[in-house]
């Protein structure tokens, strides 16, 4: 494959791997919250935006950001334990909202990891 193909092949799936990630991360849980609770959708809203603090563990991490590396069963709150624990979480009714929106957050770092073994060597 010539190489200016294979650039724009990474280059649009880099766009749709970026506009899937931000799309489950902002957008969703708006329509998550007002299925969860319409009379309280921005309140349950800011608890979905709030379990993205998950991703403060990135910070631990050398080098700081790499682009090809896949955040779940690399930095310890996205492991395969923490995932279990979170998703132990949606049994009692007052974890149910982080919960979900930490579940959700592990599903999109999910779809980027299969965007990143596309895009990298």
């Amino acid at each position: 494959m010539p190489l200016f193909l294979r650039f724009n092949n990474q280059l649009t799936l880099k766009h749709m791997q970026y506009a899937i990630h931000y799309f489950l991360h902002l957008i969703f849980p708006i329509v998550l919250a007002f299925f969860i609770d319409k009379n309280h959708w921005l309140r349950v809203y800011l608890i979905l935006l709030a379990t993205m603090l998950v991703d403060l563990d990135h910070l631990f991490a050398t080098p700081l950001y790499n682009p090809c590396r896949c955040s779940i069963g690399f930095h310890p709150l996205h492991s395969y334990l923490a995932i279990g624990g979170y998703a132990l979480l949606l049994i009692p009714k007052k974890t149910r909202i982080p919960a979900i929106g930490l579940l959700l957050h592990m599903l999109a770092d999910s779809i980027d990891c299969l965007f990143i073994r596309q895009v990298c060597p």
